[in-house]
């Protein structure tokens, strides 16, 4: 009985024992995470297990952020996770963000996660428009956004449209201009391909020194209201606090720096700012919220913290981290290096690992060639073995032709001798022959002389009409002048032939053999003559076609040419005169 109870009493000290504990949603900026978490935890718990986790050892600049209703509110370090104003609800949310932003990133921030979740958290706040970046600034942050998360640009990869799906530029700017997808893409594409070589952590650091230099970069804005109840603007960042006007965030009308202030606090809704130098009074103003001034002590004493820090000695820890960094640097340094030798060398071997297949290649299609070409070999070689054969055949073949024709030549001899009589016969036929050419040859001689009697007598005949003919012009000639002077009806001498106008002929002493034979000498000349005339014709006929052809071709060369180009600077002039004034002055002072 006593054991039994013992046991009992065991196990019930055992559950009471076993801690309570409530599921928490951490949120970052590229993950999620849930924890099991003790009731009794405090803020600083929960925010060391999520710094551990995520290997972060810069804490300073990070929180817990959660809402109460439409306020922003941080987890306090020394107050209970559940004493927080917080939904009940498991799992119970947090975002982890920075809460504090450096004055220099490049200088500050050291860790390389730090450095990532910085950037994403200044990148979200620009496409998100908290945080305004003008269009130019937005383009070269989007090319090393996309350094940051693709690597060095490869045209063979990175196509036209990879970045189709990427957020990179606000809404505004992208409704600012009226430019495609495809143009903001070509021109962020532009300034990516420039930054070849940069690593992850640099085109972060790049990213984060260009935003930092942004007016609204890491400042909290709250809407206050001063003694007058005029109202604006209070901003809060690492370099101490700015008074705005509420239609202006970018240029504050008044900043003290952190250095300046002596004490801040806050009673109610009435915030108090006492300055450094004690003979300037105190300023006052109200927010809308009591929790809103504590989130406002919050920031203003976490940030006048770090920049007072800032200007001291860094801590043992910070230096440790930061040569713990150079030779994390360092070391990467060298791996991008040998990696860039590597990839060299791998790039190097599969050019000669493509040249060497290249020329395998090659080798085998001429080894192909070799193949084709020996078997071609074996062909002629078999042709010409046939050949020969056949060659063989038709020299024996020869042979006997030639011993076929010495007995034929021995049938000839023995045929001569009968022939003897045959060729004493056609001798005489020969002789024949050449006594008749002979005749032929003289009767050829004396047909050439009558020819030269008839060219004798032919010109004879054209001497005696030249002759007449000119005898009858003195003749009319006389004629007419006596008539003229004397009476018409005027007779001729006698010994003269009668001459009138009328149908009279004059009648020389010729043969009528050869007036004939003039005549139709005359008429055939004629005839040839008119042939002659008429071919000629048609041949300058079509000479002058083809030399008006010819003219239009040396006119296009030559003045044609001149007029098409007269033509052409024609029709140039009227086509600039319906441009506008200024194209064509741009036009004539290209000439």
């Amino acid at each position: 009985m006593a054991g039994v109870i013992a046991s009992r009493m065991s196990f019930s000290s055992l559950k009471r024992k076993q801690p309570k504990t409530f599921t928490v949603r951490i949120v970052t900026m590229e993950a999620e995470m849930e924890f099991n978490c003790e009731t009794k935890w405090k803020g600083k718990d929960l925010f060391d297990l999520v710094c551990r986790t995520l290997g972060l050892r810069e804490t300073w600049f990070f929180g817990l952020q959660y809402m109460i209703k439409d306020t922003v509110a941080w987890l306090k370090m020394d107050k209970k996770v559940l004493d927080h104003d917080v939904p009940k609800e498991e799992p119970v949310t947090f975002h982890f963000l920075a809460k504090f932003y450096p004055e220099n990133a490049e200088e500050e921030l050291v860790q390389e996660i730090t450095q990532h979740l910085f950037f994403l958290q200044v990148k979200k706040q620009i496409l998100d428009e908290k945080i305004y970046c003008p269009p130019e600034a937005s383009v070269l942050l989007a090319s090393y956004a996309v350094q940051a998360k693709y690597g060095d640009y490869d045209p063979g990869v990175h196509k036209r449209g990879f970045l189709a799906q990427e957020e990179l530029l606000p809404k505004r700017v992208v409704n600012l201009y009226q430019m495609t997808p495809e143009m903001w893409e070509e021109r962020i594409t532009a300034w990516y391909s420039q930054h070849r070589g940069r690593a992850r952590d640099e085109a972060d650091m790049e990213y984060l020194k260009i935003a930092q230099d942004l007016e609204m970069y890491g400042v909290n804005y709250f809407a206050i209201r001063n003694k007058k109840g005029t109202e604006l603007l209070l901003g809060v960042d690492a370099l101490g606090l700015h008074i705005y006007d509420p239609e202006n965030k970018l240029t504050p009308k008044i900043s003290f720096q952190w250095n300046e202030i002596r004490n801040v606090s806050y009673s109610d809704k009435e915030f108090t700012i006492k300055p450094l130098d004690k003979k300037i009074d105190v300023f006052k103003f109200n927010s809308s919220k009591l929790r809103v001034n504590k989130l406002i002590l919050q920031l203003c004493i976490g940030n006048h913290d770090l920049f007072m820090r800032r200007r001291k000695a860094d801590s043992l820890e910070v230096q440790q981290m930061k040569a713990q960094a150079r030779e994390e640097k360092a070391r990467k340094q060298i791996e991008r290096q040998c990696l860039a030798r590597e990839k060299h060398m791998r790039e190097e071997a599969e050019r000669n690992r493509d040249e060497l297949e290249r020329r395998l290649l090659q080798l085998k299609e001429e080894a192909s060639m070799a193949n084709e070409a020996l078997m071609r070999s074996e062909e002629t070689a078999d042709l010409l073995a046939e050949k020969t054969q056949i060659t063989e055949e038709e020299a024996k073949l020869l042979a006997q032709k030639a011993a076929e024709a010495e007995q034929e030549m021995q049938r000839i001899k023995a045929t001569a001798i009968r022939t003897e009589e045959e060729k004493r016969l056609m001798e005489q036929k020969v002789l024949g022959a050449e006594m008749l050419a002979l005749k032929m040859a003289e009767e050829s001689e004396r047909r050439a002389k009558e020819a030269d009697q008839l060219k004798q007598d032919l010109q004879e005949a054209r001497d005696s009409e030249r002759r007449a003919k000119q005898k009858l012009l003195e003749i009319t000639n006389k004629s007419y002048t006596q008539a003229m002077s004397a009476s018409p009806a005027a007779v001729l001498p006698a010994d003269l032939p009668s001459y009138g106008h009328t149908s009279e002929s004059l009648s020389f002493d010729f043969k009528d053999t050869d007036m004939k034979r003039l005549s139709m000498e005359i008429e055939k000349e004629k005839v040839e003559y008119m042939e002659k005339s008429k071919h000629l014709q048609e041949q300058l006929n079509e000479l002058k076609t083809e030399i008006e052809a010819l003219k239009l071709k040396e006119r296009e060369t030559a003045m044609g040419f001149l007029h098409n180009e007269s033509n052409s600077k024609h029709s140039t002039i009227e086509r600039l005169t319906l441009q506008s004034t200024k194209s064509r002055v741009a036009f004539f002072e290209e000439l």
